[in-house]
């Protein structure tokens, strides 16, 4: 998430009333997580195990509960809590704002798009030209939608990511900022749900079509021309490159690629990167061939028992 403006260290500091280290002038273009992050970027980090990875990633500005050396071109902010304070600033550069109307004044509207009664679309939405938004369809703040594209009934795009951090008086939600992207030419089944981003974009390629009541998780990036069955279920930071096909009642875990023209078969479950190319089923799901194989002899163990017997 890129800020209005260029803020400085400190005043980025004096949003969250932190110590700094580092020049006061400090240029802050934006806030990140890890996997994400740019120069100028804002990374928080609230473990110990994870320092060496914030301090030396792409972020030039580390928000981190630990005085530590700063790392030459870098800055520090000094928090006793990172995520309290990495929240503050979501809140800050990018807070909830209500509308009374259900197509918000600020959305822009492409030439030839319809959009079917009782839905909801939110400030500073972008939608394109010649799509077709059906009834019910809620598209949350800062969505940006393509050219024809189709939504079917009852689908949600940017609601919150899933992501909480657990304290003794129950689980604290980390903010989210970001956006849903969906590019030119795709399909949205109904019923589907799209998360945003906590500070980048959830993003849906170009052509690719998702049939009904599949969930796509944070910052999860689908590539072009892709092809998902219903009930499938994606977590949050997938990488899904093109041409990818996953069959119904998938799931797939975090922080995982899926290769491309990869072809995942019904009701498997993606435990880990897997290459393109290949055909995979099962929990975990393996390269299809060699897991029916398992399969077939997992059955002949009752004979072979018998035989030992």
């Amino acid at each position: 998430m890129k800020f209005p403006k260029t803020q400085t260290l400190k005043e980025v500091a004096d949003i969250i009333d932190s110590k700094y280290i580092g020049d006061p002038n400090f240029p802050v273009y934006g806030m990140n997580e890890i996997h994400v992050v740019e120069p100028g970027d804002i990374v928080f980090v609230d473990h110990p195990k994870y320092y060496d990875k914030a301090l030396q990633s792409a972020a030039t500005i580390i928000l981190i509960n630990k005085e530590v050396e700063c790392p030459e071109g870098k800055a520090l902010l000094i928090s006793d809590d990172p995520f309290r304070d990495f929240n503050k600033l979501t809140r800050h550069f990018r807070p909830f704002r209500a509308t009374e109307t259900a197509i918000s004044l600020s959305a822009e509207i492409g030439e030839g798009t319809y959009i079917q009664p009782n839905c909801f679309i939110g400030n500073h939405v972008r939608i394109g030209k010649n799509c077709i938004i059906h009834s019910n369809v809620s598209i949350y703040d800062h969505t940006v939608i393509g050219d024809n594209v189709i939504i079917h009934a009852g689908a949600i795009l940017g609601a919150d990511a899933f992501y909480y951090k657990k304290r003794p008086e129950g689980f604290d939600q980390l903010i989210s900022g970001g956006r849903v992207v969906i590019e030119d030419n795709v399909g949205i089944g109904a019923l589907c749900t799209i998360d945003r981003g906590v500070t980048g974009d959830t993003t849906i390629g170009e052509g690719t079509k998702l049939d009904n009541q599949v969930h796509v998780g944070h910052d999860t990036v689908i590539g072009k021309k892709c092809l998902i069955a219903a009930q499938t279920g994606i977590a949050g930071c997938v990488k899904i490159m093109d041409e990818v096909t996953i069959w119904g009642q998938v799931g797939v875990i975090s922080s995982i690629t899926i290769g491309e023209r990869a072809v995942v078969m019904a009701q498997s479950g993606i435990t880990k990167s897997i290459e393109g190319d290949k055909t995979y089923f099962g929990t975990p799901a393996d390269e299809a061939r060699e897991k029916l194989k398992q399969y077939a002899n997992v059955k002949k163990i009752p004979e072979i028992l018998n035989k030992l017997k």
